[in-house]
């Protein structure tokens, strides 16, 4: 035997000597059975190790000065797009008229002939062969009485119908169909209007509002100022040839506010909140009807800024230029706002209230509201007025187990389960003993 040494009598594990040993058949069962459900669990473990959970945090919103992408894709089977404008206001006093930058007006079949998507050259009914290109490089059209638009082609004078329409809207006047007015008649414009009386209008693309509170609408007909109020031109809307006139039936199907979320990520919040993208846009695949002609949808939409931070996101790396939101808005296309170049993502979720009202004035008592009064006048279309939350959700990926609590787990699970087996072992041993000794007696 050899010496020992001064760590001898510290051994907590002692052993026993080979002989004194047993081997039985339950015990290798045990031993294999253990064996397996130790990979189980150690894998289990692992699998958990490398999960990635987006934890959900809720902080004060202090970004100033900020911009907001609105998406919208909204279906009008019974207005043609001619007719159809859309306008953005906002409390800061920025008021953006006939946006059409980044937004696109598809003309619709009639809905007896499917609705489907016209071609999109037929789109404007402006185009450049309608211009005053084939008239005398001298001629200069009259705006009958109206300053000449500031975009004009040539200053000081109306040369295309467009141009007239423009001048009138600056001086608050109904155009109409532009009866008696030269250049309109050369374009043909109210023929091709009435072309395209029973056609209706997908508008889709993307605006980018200030982040404070606002609205936009889709009204008909032209917009502009009177005094103090937001006004559209309606006399097209109103006298129109189609039987039954315009109404403002419309499928919303799609408005997000920012960036839509990766699929991967709303998985990730699913599991964790039980949420889905239609929580995120409750609006998407919202139908509304009516066969009123002068009627009014109103949305009343909360918007919550919400970041989406990725694993290993830096803030200093975000703040050293990680981000697009450091760069000017304006080197930004439409469409790429909020999508961090480290892989982070600003976007909104919001919550919607709707309202609808005949703007003849009357009650709700069809809808079983018969003590909700409506006043009388408005214009009709589809309004969105949205409001800034002071809160905003932070969603950061983590590991849901840093890798010291994956060893801890891996060491738990090695000792418990050899724990238990012994214990199992020794339990079939002494009960396999006891019936033999019952046998032999």
């Amino acid at each position: 035997m050899p010496p020992k040494s001064r760590f001898t009598r510290l051994d907590a594990f002692t052993k026993t000597v080979e002989d004194a040993r047993i081997r039985t058949t339950s015990g290798g069962i045990v031993t294999i059975t253990s064996l397996l459900v130790v990979l189980y669990l150690v894998w289990g473990e692992w699998v958990d190790y490398r999960r990635i959970d987006a934890h959900p945090e809720i902080i004060v919103d202090k970004g100033r000065g900020e911009k907001m992408e609105i998406h919208l894709n909204i279906s009008f089977p019974r207005v043609p797009c001619e007719l159809l404008s859309l306008d953005v206001m906002d409390v800061s006093g920025e008021q953006q008229t006939g946006v059409m930058h980044g937004v696109n007006k598809v003309r619709l079949a009639s809905v007896a002939d499917g609705g489907h998507a016209i071609d999109v050259k037929a789109l404007d009914l402006h185009s450049e062969e309608d211009s005053a290109t084939h008239l005398d490089p001298k001629y200069c059209g009259g705006c009958y009485g109206a300053p000449s638009p500031p975009n004009a082609k040539k200053a000081g004078c109306c040369n295309t119908c467009e141009e007239v329409r423009e001048a009138y809207a600056s001086v608050s006047w109904a155009f109409g169909a532009g009866e008696n007015v030269e250049q309109c008649e050369r374009e043909h414009y109210a023929e091709k209007l009435n072309a395209q009386r029973k056609e209706g209008c997908r508008i889709e693309g993307g605006i980018r509002v200030n982040k404070v509170v606002g609205n936009f609408h889709i009204a008909p007909g032209r917009s502009f100022s009177s005094g103090n109020l937001h006004v559209h031109d309606l006399d097209n809307y109103i006298r129109t040839p189609v039987e039954g006139g315009h109404t403002f039936t419309h499928e919303i199907h799609q408005l997000r506010f920012g960036p839509q979320l990766p699929e991967d990520l709303s998985d990730k919040i699913q599991k964790r909140a039980t949420w889905t993208n239609h929580h995120i846009n409750p609006l998407d695949d919202t139908r509304q009807a009516t066969d009123n002609v002068a009627f009014n949808f109103m949305y009343f939409i909360k918007v919550v800024s919400t970041s989406y931070l990725p694993l290993g996101w830096d803030q200093k790396t975000a703040a050293s230029g990680g981000s697009q939101e450091q760069l000017p808005h304006e080197l930004v296309p439409v469409g790429h706002y909020g999508r961090g170049i480290d892989g982070s993502l600003e976007t909104h979720q919001y919550s919607v209230t709707s309202h609808k009202r005949d703007l003849d004035g009357g009650d709700d008592a069809q809808d079983g509201h018969q003590e909700r009064i409506h006043a009388r006048g408005g214009i009709p279309g589809v309004f969105f007025s949205y409001d800034i939350s002071p809160m905003k959700v932070i969603n950061r990926e983590e590991r849901s187990k840093s890798f010291t609590g994956f060893l801890t787990g891996v060491c738990a699970v090695i000792g418990g389960t050899l724990t238990v087996a012994a214990a199992i072992d020794r339990g079939l041993y002494e009960g396999g003993m006891r019936v033999k000794k019952l046998h032999t007696s």
